[in-house]
């Protein structure tokens, strides 16, 4: 519920308040009012209490009244603010709606119910009237103190009455007075009868209501303005409250209209209890009577009935005359404002969308990976979809399953639970639909198989729609856009549908191009025979390691000459050296230690980075490893072949290095090894397979 900085109980119109400063500011000017609020001690500015639509407390206007009457010097300010009411701006509305009623006597008839308009803590009544008088009755409630100073305000301000028909002030005698210990206050008045005129012409005694209505053309058109100037649904709710204020006074007020978004309804109230605002707000929605003491109108225009504005008075009380149409006539232009505001919020998302949707096509352009593919795809849906969270899930073929590959969402633990979930397709009927078909789906918990109905539980969505990453024939995953109860809009099979879809297109496409990418940086990087890294991707690994080891810290090469390979693809073919090579590498990688890597440089000879030794010896132990891999023949063509390897060791100590020299220093070792133990030259091989093959 909306209402001022500064809170307390709203017993005072701003209409009140307003005529005070106002006559305190024309008697003594804008330092008298100043001074005024000083000694007052009250926690609000002038411009605030100027407001019709403030309300303030009893015990600030009886403050203010005392503090107008210091600073002024004179007894009777408070009579005179009253009796000068209609010269110092009182409410046009309030004026128009006197006039309607026709005469004094109509309006002193109405008098009970218009007092409520300025205060909620006392109460007038009719104890007799007739075309020219009137007695009236005004109490304060029981727990308020009664002020002189707001009695002689009220004597002032029923006086003035028939000033507003070009009358007179009205004869007032006023002998019973609660300050006096009476139990109410008794005003007994008198008037001048109104003189009937003949024919259309104007006189001095129009005055007044052509003033009042000139001045609420001038509310209404500042009104319009205001609206149509606000940017964000809320400062228009806001401001719908405050301008219908001016036309029609109110302790309280209720607004409950539909969120444009499709979200949940905005409601804003002032002046009632959070509780009563909320029922009220719920009565007015469904279209039912609010109660005799609520004057409620639709918010609408000639597309749509946004909601609806309601006054509310005490029980007992209600509006006046002709207020109905005033409120509407503010409703109408509120609801222009909405519609426009709808318009530019509407146009303001297509632009935002299209930029997005630009934005999304340069950054997919320029993602390498499928990871970031991924991410630049959740980034941008909420956005061009307008979901609250979003997730792309890639499909892992070998396991059966879709796992996140990336996620966005408000609360982090959601996000732990999606990266932490794999969806296997033999416990999700919905995904071996998707597989199946390719069509998309609309996903509730309570319509949902139990595993997927436990996720979207834990991720507190209820609404998700999940559409298919499909490159060609390949399925590749799921793009999927979610929202929390209330949020989602009324149709998710329309236009949220095409745009996810869309950008699923734009998934496939980019993770298309980036696993072609991927595989083509492997195949740059990597020998196609072996799968090991190749030279230009061992050196690279080994500069990387020279440049980030740390001073007490130590890199080794190995390098790795097969002896007698030759001889293997004279004899068996370059098959069987080929699959020799393969053999060596699985060996090779079984052998080192978790960190390092293997590479092969070219033909026979294959290279092992050693990124991290604590002393240069540590080198021989994976030496050892390395040297025991041709321990045991090779198995080519059916038959064991029994290969050996020459191994040369250069470590280099912590700090910058050349990687090109460190791997030349390896192979010169290994040359050296090569020559102090030469392999036999004969190729031996084990007996001829039983399944078959032959010796060599």
């Amino acid at each position: 519920m909306s209402g001022p900085a500064v809170s307390e109980a709203r017993e005072t119109s701003g209409a009140t308040t307003g005529l005070l400063l106002s006559y305190v500011r024309r008697q003594g000017g804008d330092d008298a009012v100043a001074e005024v609020l000083r000694r007052a001690d009250v926690p609000f500015t002038a411009a605030e209490l100027e407001l019709s639509s403030h309300w303030t407390s009893y015990d600030t206007r009886i403050k203010l009244f005392t503090a107008a009457t210091e600073v002024l010097g004179d007894p009777q300010t408070m009579f005179r603010v009253g009796r000068e009411a209609l010269g110092l701006g009182l409410t046009p509305a309030l004026v128009l709606l006197i006039r309607a009623m026709g005469s004094p006597r109509q309006v002193y008839r109405q008098l009970p119910r218009a007092v409520a308009k300025f205060s909620t803590t006392s109460t007038m009544r009719v104890l007799g009237s007739g075309a020219t008088h009137a007695t009236l009755s005004y109490q304060l409630h029981e727990g308020y103190r009664h002020s002189r100073l707001d009695c002689e305000y009220a004597q002032g301000l029923i006086g003035m009455v028939p000033t507003v028909f070009g009358l007179p002030q009205a004869q007032l005698v006023h002998v019973e007075c609660e300050s006096d210990g009476h139990p109410v206050c008794v005003y007994h008045l008198t008037w001048e009868r109104r003189r009937r005129l003949g024919g259309r012409r104007r006189t001095d005694d129009d005055v007044p209501e052509l003033l009042a209505l000139r001045e609420q053309l001038r509310i209404l058109q500042s009104a319009a303005a205001d609206l149509v100037a606000s940017e964000d649904v809320e400062t228009v709710l806001q401001r719908i409250i405050e301008k219908a204020a001016e036309a029609v006074l109110a302790p309280g007020w209720v607004l409950a209209v539909a969120d444009p978004a499709g979200g949940p309804a905005l409601v804003h109230g002032a002046g009632l209890p959070q509780h009563q605002v909320d029922s009220l707000a719920a009565t007015l929605l469904a279209g039912a009577d609010p109660g005799p003491n609520v004057v409620a109108v639709d918010v609408a225009s000639a597309r749509r009935v946004h909601g609806r504005l309601a006054t509310v008075y005490r029980p007992g009380d209600g509006g006046l005359q002709h207020e109905r149409q005033m409120l509407a006539a503010y409703a109408g232009y509120a609801a222009a404002a909405l519609d426009l505001l709808m318009a530019l919020e509407n146009s303001r998302q297509e632009a935002d969308r299209a930029g997005t949707l630009l934005t999304l096509a340069h950054e997919l352009a320029g993602a390498t990976d499928a990871g970031d593919v991924c991410t630049v795809v959740v980034e941008a849906l909420p956005r061009v979809v307008g979901c609250d969270s979003a997730a792309v899930m890639l499909w892992d073929p070998a396991e059966g399953c879709l796992r996140t590959a990336a996620h966005v969402d408000p609360v982090e633990e959601h996000q732990l639970i999606m990266y932490g979930t794999a969806l296997r397709a033999e416990d999700v009927p919905e995904l071996v639909g998707m597989l199946t078909d390719r069509e998309p789906r609309f996903l509730r918990p309570e319509s949902s198989s139990p595993v997927l109905e436990q996720l979207l539980t834990a991720l507190e969505v209820t609404d998700v729609v999940a559409v298919p990453v499909v490159a060609g024939r390949t399925f590749l995953g799921v793009a999927t856009a979610s929202w929390p109860a209330g949020r989602a809009p009324d149709v998710l099979a329309g236009d949220v549908l095409h745009r996810l879809r869309g950008v699923g297109d734009q998934a496939a496409t980019a993770l298309q191009r980036a696993r072609l990418l991927e595989t083509v940086r492997h195949q740059a990087t990597h020998d196609a025979l072996t799968g090991l890294p190749n030279r230009v991707l061992f050196l690279e690994r080994l500069g990387e390691a020279l440049a980030t080891t740390p001073a007490d810290q130590h890199v080794g090469v190995l390098f790795c000459d097969l002896d007698r390979f030759k001889a293997v693809n004279d004899s068996l073919g370059h098959a069987a050296g080929d699959e020799l090579l393969r053999q060596v590498a699985a060996r090779l990688r079984a052998a080192i230690r978790p960190g390092d890597m293997v590479g092969r440089l070219s033909g026979d000879e294959f290279a092992v980075l050693l990124p991290v030794l604590t002393r240069p010896e540590d080198a021989d132990r994976v030496v050892a490893r390395v040297l025991g891999c041709f321990d045991e023949p090779f198995r080519l063509e059916g038959a064991g072949v029994a290969v050996g390897t020459s191994v040369g060791v250069a470590v280099h100590g912590g700090g910058s290095g050349n990687a090109d020299a460190l791997l030349r220093a390896s192979d010169a070792d290994m040359y050296r090894h090569k020559k102090r133990t030469p392999f036999p030259s004969r190729l031996a091989s084990s007996p001829r397979d039983p399944e078959g093959g032959h010796e060599s």
